[in-house]
């Protein structure tokens, strides 16, 4: 199968795969070679890739994803390798939005907007911390 994960910056992820697992609404799911054609919600999680029996570890935010024939396509606000996230920087990014939250939620000219995307760095950044920490057993 092939596998996109695509962000809107760039495509996290492009390859082959023998077995993807993923996070939905629904529970998480396995997608194996034949899948029948699927839409469904994404949620901030991890996806894990299999191939050649090998595995490898993606923390991805919220988002869509679609099965077609052969093809996997998960189309999310920000994913990362879990080999590539940098506790550090997450614990700081986690930080600045958890204050900015605090600050704002109880402005009566807070920008939703703005409050939404701190919403969406602090649930990025727990999912990461809590990729790595599975990894690391």
């Amino acid at each position: 199968m092939q596998l996109s994960i695509i962000t809107p910056e760039a495509t996290a992820y492009e390859g082959e795969a023998d077995s993807v697992v993923l996070t939905t609404r629904d529970g998480e799911i396995g997608i194996l070679p034949g899948h029948l054609p699927l839409t469904t919600l994404v949620e901030a999680g991890n996806v894990t890739v299999t191939r050649a029996g090998k595995s490898e570890d993606l923390a991805v935010d919220r988002g869509f994803a679609e099965v077609s024939g052969d093809e996997i396509r998960i189309l999310t606000e920000a994913a990362v390798g879990v080999g590539e996230i940098d506790l550090e920087a997450v614990e700081r990014a986690e930080e600045r939005a958890r204050r900015y939250i605090e600050e704002a939620e109880g402005q009566p000219h807070a920008d939703p907007y703005e409050l939404e995307q701190a919403h969406g760095s602090l649930r990025f950044a727990l999912v990461q911390r809590l990729a790595k920490g599975r990894k690391r057993r």
